[in-house]
């Protein structure tokens, strides 16, 4: 009898955390997309230009995500206070050190307001077609990162794809989420037929 009242708490525990984590993360805008197809962890989408305030990562993880955090809060040259969204961008130099960071800005903000630091700057990302995996990490991760990327241009090369530029790392929950509910993506840009980038 208490081993069936162990497993249902424990079933239900973990339903609470799951509900917790999603609805953690359904409270942000997400970048906008069009899944076009779907296998298993592997995901083709459609993105439409994104804007993202960017900053180096050349002091850490940490103080990238501050620095485009102020931005955010108002710390900007109009004093305007921005919707955080979901993902973080991330990407990483060769050695993983070092990189740069990125907010995707709210769908619609048409003119966000100018950094006033020199070290963060507003940039623009072609619409396009991008294959996405998602995986397991604690926190962002050189390693599993690497591994991650290597399992997404296995599935590429075995679905006839080509990949162009280097990959990009999407985050999506805050450090407190169990690492078994995070949202953690490796995304490469797709070359057309034409063998230009889409």
């Amino acid at each position: 009898m208490k081993a069936w009242v162990w497993t249902g708490l424990a079933v239900l525990t973990i339903a609470a955390v799951a509900t917790g984590c999603a609805a953690t993360r359904a409270g942000y805008a997400t970048a906008p997309h069009a899944v076009v197809r779907r296998d298993g962890a592997f995901e083709i989408r459609d993105y439409p230009p994104l804007q993202l305030a960017q900053t180096s990562m050349d002091r850490g993880e940490n103080g990238g995500f501050m620095r485009l955090f102020d931005f955010i809060s108002g710390k900007n040259e109009a004093g305007e206070k921005i919707a955080m969204t979901t993902p973080v961008f991330m990407e990483r130099a060769p050695g993983g050190e070092t990189g740069s960071m990125a907010f995707v800005l709210p769908e619609g903000k048409s003119r966000p307001p100018s950094p006033s630091r020199t070290n963060v700057w507003i940039r623009e990302v072609a619409a396009g077609r991008f294959a996405a995996h998602r995986f397991p990490a604690p926190r962002p991760d050189a390693v599993r990162e690497t591994a991650a990327t290597g399992a997404l241009r296995e599935w590429l090369s075995k679905e006839g794809l080509q990949a162009v530029g280097d990959p990009v790392f999407a985050y999506f929950d805050p450090p407190w989420i169990p690492r078994w509910f995070r949202r953690n993506e490796v995304m490469l840009r797709l070359r057309d037929s034409a063998g230009t980038a889409r």
